[in-house]
């Protein structure tokens, strides 16, 4: 959530808010459209959720909230969802084990489908009616988060369907945008700047306060690593080498039998990759994804480079707005530890728990993915996992 001291500055008419509100649930059911039943309730690992979880949770947040907290005779749509689709809020109470969301065959996705009508219906009456301005910010928030969970439901199903020995697709339909064919480099001076955000409209709290930092010269990659490059750094037995590797990730993709990125597969045919348009040939030209922390961190090693610091990234795409491949193609991984800006301060309740408790060992990433909505990211905009996440749609940018 934002600092309550901004909470009152963001304004939102009610047409508008109504009609974004709308726009964003729809947007929610449509990612879940190509989906069956089976695929919605299946959970492939305890990282991952069921889509029919997301769906229901992100109503859930809406109900709990908002609806709770605004709506005259607020009554519950079922008081056992309080607690099934309680995502990590201690605040409001107990939550059900997030390794067993896939053993909730019960309610169904019809079921789901219902109270997210029942929650919508509820949320539009009062979008109507003259509220506090706090009821604003919190539906901005509940967007927001909704549409972080739409990103979660395209990986999460991405790694759910790899399972499956059909290699099914999601959707013929999506594509990876591909790299330039000769990257080079941008030069950056020495400079006092600031990061953060810096604007009068939404960002989460872990954007925020604006800070100044000293960086000194740097030079970041126009492009992303591409498949064909990190190729190069696998033929050239980079999983072999442990003088690239830290050690903590040579132990980790020697226990974990890796031999190159997640859904990569060698087939006599060539490279193959499981895409959410299935099983494809390796695209060279596309950005190389599903890296954890620790391949990234090697790769720069082999390529005598290092990765960025999120300071440097900001920085660079602040200055050089127009370098390609910032948002749209894969989240980039940072230097940078996932820690608390200085004066940095929680929100009160439970609201509060979005971000802030999760500044322990997590690295940033900066950018925006294929499947971050349009206009989701921000240069400020601050995405967090563990060094061992292959999972989500994680590449690199080089610096040096």
């Amino acid at each position: 959530m934002l600092e309550q001291a901004r909470l009152a500055k963001i304004e939102c008419p009610a047409s508008v808010l109504a009609e974004r509100f709308a726009a964003v649930r729809a947007a929610s059911v449509a990612r879940a459209a190509p989906l069956s039943d089976e695929d919605c309730g299946a959970q492939s690992m305890p990282d991952a959720s069921p889509v029919k979880w997301h769906l229901a949770h992100i109503t859930w947040f809406f109900e709990t909230f908002i609806l709770e907290r605004f709506e005259p005779g607020f009554v519950p749509f079922n008081p056992a969802f309080r607690i099934l689709f309680n995502s990590y809020y201690n605040g409001v109470g107990d939550k059900h084990p997030r390794p067993q969301r896939g053993l909730l065959t019960r309610p169904s996705r019809a079921e789901v489908m219902a109270y997210r009508s029942n929650v919508d219906a509820r949320m539009a009456v009062l979008c109507a009616r003259p509220m506090p301005a706090e009821f604003a910010v919190l539906c901005e928030l509940g967007l927001q988060h909704e549409q972080q969970h739409q990103e979660l439901m395209l990986t999460d199903v991405l790694h759910l369907l790899a399972q499956n020995p059909l290699l099914p697709a999601y959707s013929e339909d999506v594509s990876i945008p591909a790299s330039a064919p000769s990257p080079g480099w941008q030069e950056f001076s020495a400079s006092l700047t600031h990061i953060g955000y810096d604007g009068t409209a939404f960002c989460f709290d872990n954007e925020l306060p604006r800070h100044r930092v000293f960086l000194e010269s740097y030079a970041l990659a126009t492009e992303l690593v591409s498949n064909a490059e990190y190729l190069a750094f696998v033929e050239d037995g980079g999983y072999q080498t442990h003088e690239l590797w830290l050690s903590e990730g040579w132990d980790f993709i020697r226990t974990q039998n890796i031999t190159g990125p997640l859904n990569w597969h060698e087939t006599k045919a060539g490279w193959k990759q499981f895409t959410l348009a299935g099983l494809r040939m390796l695209n060279l030209d596309a950005p190389v994804l599903h890296l954890s922390y620790f391949e990234a961190s090697a790769y720069a090693q082999w390529a005598a480079a290092r990765l960025p610091t999120e300071a440097e990234w900001e920085h660079a795409a602040r200055s050089a707005p127009h370098l390609p491949q910032l948002f749209g193609c894969a989240w980039q991984w940072t230097s940078s530890s996932y820690a608390a800006y200085p004066g940095f301060r929680a929100a009160e309740g439970a609201v509060g728990e979005y971000n802030g408790k999760f500044m322990v060992n997590q690295y940033v990433l900066r950018g925006g993915s294929l499947a971050t909505p349009a206009g989701h990211s921000r240069p400020s905009y601050r995405n967090f996992f563990p060094a061992t996440a292959r999972w989500q749609l994680t590449g690199l940018r080089l610096a040096r």
